[in-house]
This record gives C-alpha cells, sequence and structure tokens, in this order.
C-alpha cells in the first residue's frame, strides 16, 4: 500500500505524525512525505485566536506552503492509495480532497479547534468564536474518510456519523525514544530524585498545579525538577514555584535531542489539568518518558489508567497535594522508582511502539 504523509504539519513541535510515518513503513507500507511546515505551533494559532488581526499573515502564510504542496503533488504523477493528513491539518485535508479525489483520506484528528478553543477560555459562552470553531472542525470531519483519534475518549466525542468511520491509534513514541531509554535503564535510581515536565505550559498540562507541587516541595533536597517550554502557564508557574530552589526553567529543547534528554531523568511529569480535554487523553509526554526509561507521573483519568495501567504513578487530576505526595513517595523508595521505570519501559515497549500504534490504520484500510 502506497501512503502520503501530507500537509503543513511540523515533527519538531508535534512529533506525532512522526510516530505514525515510521509505524506504517514498519508495517509494510510504502510512505512517502509531501509536507511543507507551516512554522506555527498550538500556542501561535492560539495567539491568533486572541489576536484576530494576524489571521491575514496566517492566511498568506498557509496558501505559500499550499502552492509547494501543489506544485510537489503534480510531480508526482503516481496516485497514492491513501494520505494521511497530519496533525492539525483542519485546513489541509481540504487541499488533500483536492488533490487527490480518488484517494482515501486520512486525517489525524487528536485535538479538535473548537476543543482548543474552550480549553484555553478563548471560546467565550457560545459566541461567534466557538461558532466558527466548530464549523472548521465539522468541514474538516467531512472531508475525510477516516478520522484518526489518540484513545476512546476523544473517539467518543466525534459526532457519531464520523464515529462510524474513525480508528484509535495511541500516540506512542518513535524508535530513538526505545533506544534512549533501553540505556537509561542500566543507570540506577539513586538520590536526588531527577524530575523533568516538557510541555507547553497548556491548561491541560496543569502547569499551575506542577508548580503548586513543587512550592510544597521547597524544602526537600532530595527533589530536583526541571522544567522545560513555555506557554499560557509559564509565568504563573514560575511565579508559585519561585521559593523551590531546585527547580530550573530551560526555554526548549530540540526535538532530535529530546529523548537523551529526558532519559537523563528518573521521572517523567505528565499531565495534571482538569479541563474536559486532559481527562480524554495521554499526552505525548507520558508515552515519550515511559519509553525513556523514566517513572511516569500524570493524572488518574480514564484513558492514561487504561493505556498506562500499574507502570505510572497516578494521581487525582488538579491535585498539587497528591503530585507533592507521589515525588515525596519515590524519594523515600529509590528501589520502587527503579521498579516504576523499567515497567514503564516495558509497557511502552509491548504496546506504543510506532509499530503497534499505527497497525490498527492499515487493518482498517484491509
Amino acid at each position: 500500500m502506497h501512503i502520503v504523509a501530507f500537509g503543513t504539519y511540523d515533527v519538531a513541535s508535534h512529533p506525532r505524525v512522526a510516530v505514525l510515518i515510521e509505524g506504517l513503513r514498519a508495517c509494510g507500507a510504502e510512505v512517502t512525505e509531501v509536507n511543507r511546515p507551516l512554522g506555527l505551533d498550538t500556542a501561535a494559532r492560539v495567539a491568533i485566536l486572541r489576536q484576530p488581526w494576524r489571521l491575514p499573515l496566517l492566511v498568506l502564510h498557509l496558501l505559500s506552503c499550499w502552492a509547494g504542496l501543489t506544485v510537489e503533488t503534480l510531480r508526482r504523477r503516481r496516485r497514492p492509495d491513501a494520505v494521511l493528513v497530519g496533525y492539525l491539518g483542519h485546513f489541509d485535508v481540504h487541499l488533500a480532497r483536492l488533490l487527490h479525489p480518488r484517494s482515501t483520506i486520512l486525517l489525524d484528528h487528536m485535538v479538535s479547534a473548537a476543543g482548543v478553543a474552550t480549553n484555553r477560555r478563548l471560546a467565550g459562552s457560545g459566541g461567534l468564536k466557538l461558532r466558527l470553531m466548530k464549523t472548521i472542525d465539522a468541514m474538516a470531519l467531512a472531508r475525510a474518510d477516516v478520522v484518526i483519534v489518540d484513545t476512546a475518549e476523544q473517539q467518543q466525542a466525534l459526532p457519531e456519523d464520523v464515529r462510524l468511520r474513525s480508528v484509535v491509534c495511541p500516540v506512542g513514541a518513535t524508535k530513538e525514544w526505545f533506544d534512549a531509554g533501553a540505556k537509561s535503564l542500566e543507570r540506577p535510581t539513586e538520590a536526588p530524585l531527577k524530575t523533568v515536565f516538557v510541555g507547553l505550559f497548556s491548561p491541560t498540562h496543569g502547569a499551575a498545579v506542577i508548580a503548586e507541587a513543587l512550592d510544597m516541595l521547597a524544602d526537600d533536597e532530595r527533589i530536583e525538577v526541571t522544567m522545560v517550554g513555555q506557554g499560557q502557564q509559564y509565568d504563573e508557574a514560575r511565579c508559585l514555584a519561585a521559593h523551590n530552589p531546585r527547580v530550573s526553567w530551560v526555554d526548549w529543547v530540540d526535538g532530535e535531542d529530546l529523548p537523551e534528554f529526558v532519559a537523563g531523568f528518573d521521572v517523567s511529569l505528565g499531565i495534571f489539568g482538569t479541563v474536559p480535554q486532559a481527562r480524554r487523553v495521554v499526552p505525548n509526554k507520558a508515552f515519550q518518558g515511559a519509553a525513556a526509561g523514566a517513572v511516569v507521573v500524570t493524572s488518574d483519568t480514564a484513558p492514561q489508567r487504561r493505556m498506562l495501567e500499574d507502570a505510572a504513578m497516578l494521581v487525582a487530576p488538579g491535585s498539587p497535594e497528591d503530585l507533592a505526595a507521589a515525588l515525596t513517595k519515590l524519594a523515600d523508595d529509590p528501589d520502587e522508582a527503579q521498579r516504576l521505570r523499567e515497567a514503564a519501559y516495558e509497557q511502552a515497549r509491548d504496546h506504543y511502539t510506532p509499530q503497534a500504534v499505527a497497525s490498527p490504520i492499515l487493518e482498517y484500510l484491509s
């Protein structure tokens, strides 16, 4: 089967599509990429929602990318069996359908536009912005033959007619993460307990919850934490955790360096927010942290409990007290932390490799 991975996706910001591409190839599909990265992550797109006067610049940039996609597609005369439109492809899916009218269009729809607007409190109470986001979602879903989501909860949130043509593929992690994790497990868990969070500081991530927990741990010299990234709750988090001298702040780590970077820590923090989106997803960082051989500490939600099972330490969503207690428990018992590191790696290796993640797509198409 020949599949074209298509769109303006950026694997550096959103590695999900890289996992799917690697997995489809591992399953025996021929995958070629026709990609012109837009260069705008979720945070940048949210900024446009806040400042609509930026929209013309987005449109011009998108049209420029689409011109490149069109030229490259027309150069390739072979019709693919399927076209995979990468994550955040709400607009790209329309171009994919236009250029490939006889191919099966696959849309990776991990996050809805309306969901992002609601979670970040940009939609108001049923106002124009929310209606616009819902229209963008509905139009994108209508153009796809198959809709890919990452959890059963996300699948249930789809309209009923779309649900019937959807498939669930967990986020997973690429081979680089598993390679880094195998090396990481050769290192024993010792004091101080090294903990990392990598994210965009969105309400789903619950960075403020993490920061409150770090404030509670300000006097515990056995726990060191590195916070990587920036975003909506960044300033609030820095203020809340300001009294903890063992917290380091890193603006970002390049994607190619991230697997070995995270593998150097004992604990990887997941998400702790209480917005609806936080209860329906299992984030990149949970799968990546597990593949990197770190203890995954994240919120106790149905999808995370189901996918991570006993290989993670789960805490109540929105509870800095529970998070602080979990980190204290790991610092108290390095042997248990080591056991959880190994369990997390085994869980990821057994269930969330690229091949395991992507195989439902080919099963659906066969």
